[in-house]
C-alpha cells in the first residue's frame, strides 16, 4: 500500500507535468500572438513611414523648384549686369577712339 507522502510526490509530479504542459501551451499561444502584433506594428510603422516621406518628398520638390527659380533669376541678372559692363566698355572705346 502507499503511504500518504507517496501519493503526495505522485501528485506533485503529476502537477508539476501538467503545469509545464500548460507553460508550454500558453508559451506557444503568447508566441503567435506577439508576433502576430509585432507584424501588425511592424505595417503600421511602414505605412506611417510611406505617408511622410510622401509628404517629405512633395516638401523637397517645391524646395528644389523654388531653388532653381532663385537661382535662373540670380543668373538672369548677372548675366544682365554681365552685358551692363561689357556695353559700357564698348562706349568707352567708341568715345575714346
Amino acid at each position: 500500500m502507499r503511504t500518504n507522502s507517496e501519493s503526495k510526490f505522485s501528485f506533485l509530479l503529476i502537477g508539476l507535468g501538467l503545469g509545464a504542459i500548460g507553460g508550454l501551451m500558453a508559451a506557444l499561444l503568447a508566441r503567435k500572438e506577439t508576433r502576430d502584433l509585432l507584424r501588425e506594428r511592424g505595417t503600421k510603422t511602414l505605412d506611417y513611414l510611406n505617408q511622410e516621406g510622401k509628404k517629405l518628398r512633395v516638401a523637397s520638390e517645391g524646395i528644389v523648384a523654388k531653388g532653381k527659380e532663385l537661382i535662373s533669376q540670380r543668373c538672369c541678372s548677372v548675366d544682365t549686369s554681365t552685358d551692363n559692363e561689357s556695353h559700357q566698355e564698348e562706349r568707352r572705346e567708341h568715345l575714346s577712339g
